[in-house]
Order: structure tokens, then sequence, then C-alpha cells
């Protein structure tokens, strides 16, 4: 994590696009959002965008990367997985050669091989930024969590681990800032809410927000597979997300930062503020 203190940014206003890989996901499509209300243009990179993009065929990186001043690097599945090294060794050694200005790489936190890429991706250039983050409060309202909420019973293979989530809001703004100044080139940004809850915390606020019964159940990793398979989750997709449950919520990461705060001048979101602005936006919301 970094211990300098945050200064006033040195921005830019060239008119070069920025690159947004996984530019319509939960994290891109966040960070393109701010670009665009800056008045700056960003390049929507996946495979179904404008620059076609797949991870694993470099076939289309050379025109996405074209003309490009930055570039915001957000690796599927993640980084933590075998062979994702490669992957951004290579992906941003081809950045420099393009002329890329600045690197953003969104990171897991207490993660040996998302931490291996971060290295690359520090090597290839001294203006890459690593966005290294604890798990998504998102997760409960946008991905693979939000389906547990509706049924009242977020089932994980987790029992009383602490994580402290982080808000998507806070990551985008962080992300954005390194993207569009120099200030924080060359350092590794950890972001953490501002408290570390158990799932069985979690549910009890999640329960206030929504006004239903939530409750956390601790499941197997093998159970746990089977019920998002049975969901409709890739059977890939599962086994990545068990793996990583066992992989880092062991209590390593249940610290928390400051980074948020110095980085953007306010508090991070609490896991409640969180909670209560998703209710509001209608993200429970049960059929009629």
């Amino acid at each position: 994590m970094t211990t300098s203190e945050s200064t006033a940014p040195t921005t830019t206003t060239t008119t070069a696009p920025i690159l947004v890989t996984g530019g319509t996901g939960r994290t891109g499509r966040r960070v393109a959002d701010r670009l665009r209300a800056q008045g700056r243009q960003p390049r929507i990179a996946s495979r179904s965008g404008a620059a076609p993009f797949d991870w694993h065929d470099d076939a289309g990186w050379d025109a996405a990367l074209d003309g490009t001043s930055a570039v915001y690097v957000c690796y599927s599945p993640d980084l933590a997985l075998p062979g994702a090294d490669a992957v951004i060794d290579a992906f941003t050694a081809r950045a420099v050669r393009h002329g890329v200005e600045r690197i953003v790489l969104l990171s897991g936190r207490g993660e040996d091989g998302a931490r291996a890429c971060e290295d690359l991706a520090l090597a290839a250039s001294a203006a890459t930024t690593v966005v290294r983050c604890s798990w998504f409060q998102e997760n409960f309202s946008e991905h693979f969590l939000l389906g547990g909420v509706l049924d009242g019973r977020i089932a994980v293979p987790a029992d009383q681990v602490r994580e402290p989530f982080v808000s998507l809001e806070d990551v985008a703004d962080v992300a954005t800032l390194a993207l569009t100044s120099d200030t924080h080139a060359g350092e590794v940004l950890e972001l953490t809410g501002p408290e570390a809850l158990t799932f069985t915390e979690v549910a009890r606020v999640l329960s206030a927000a929504t006004g239903r019964t939530v409750q956390h159940v601790p499941l197997t990793p093998a159970d746990f597979v089977a019920e998002l398979t049975a969901a409709g989750v890739h059977p890939e997709e599962a086994e990545s997300l068990a793996w990583l449950f066992q992989e880092v919520l062991d209590g390593r990461n249940t610290a928390t930062t400051d980074t948020v705060e110095r980085v953007l001048g306010r508090p991070a979101t609490p896991f409640d503020a969180f909670a209560r602005r998703a209710a509001a936006s209608g993200a429970w919301t049960l059929p009629a």
C-alpha cells in the first residue's frame, strides 16, 4: 500500500482516447462514465464492443491500443488464475510499444497470482498504477451474490472471516484519477471499505436495508459450486469463485486501509451506505 500523501493531481488535456478494457463490465462502465463526464473519450474494449477485444486472442490488441493515451486493464476472469501473468506481461509490453502514457491495473488483494501480474505491469512502465481491491460491495447487488440476497440466503464457503468490502464507486473514482493524472504513477493503491465485516454481519445489514430477512449459510466449496451451477453460473466460473473464497477469505485481508480517503479526500463508502443506496435504487426489489 502506498504511504505517500495525496497532492493536487497533474492532469493532462489530451484528446486521445483512453482504452477501457472490460468497458461494459462493473468497473469498466463506471470508469467510462466518469471519463465521459470529464469530456474525455473512452474507447470501450470488449468482445462485443466497438473495439473487439479478447484477452486470449491478441489479434485485436493493436487496433484497440492504437492512438490511445492511457489504458484501464481489467483482466477477466481473474488475475489470480494460472496464465494471467503471461497475458498481462504481453499486453502491457504492447501498450508501451504503442506509446500509451498511463497504465492502470485493477488487481485483487491477497492473491499471489495477482501480485505477480502487478509486478509485471509496474515493470513495464513507470507510469503504471495498480489499484488493488478488497471484495466489492456490489457483488451483493450486481453479481454472483445478488440471487442470494433476493432469496434471503447468502450461501458461501466462508464462515466468520472478516472482509473490508469496498465500493465500486470508490474504485472507479480512484481508477479514473489514476488514468487522467500523474499523481500516483508507479504506486500500488490498496483499497478497502472503512470496516471489516463477517458475512453474518453483512446479512444483518442487508436485512435492515431490504426489510426482509437475509441469512448467511456457510457451505462447503463443493456445495457452493453445485448451487451456483444449478443457478446458471458457468461451471468454470463457479469453480474459480470457490477457489478464490478458499484462497483469500482466510483472514489475510481483514485489515482496512485509508487509501480511498487519502487519494480522494473523502471517506470510503461504508457497507451500510452502499446497502441503503442499492435498496433505494431497486437492486433487491422482488418481482410483483
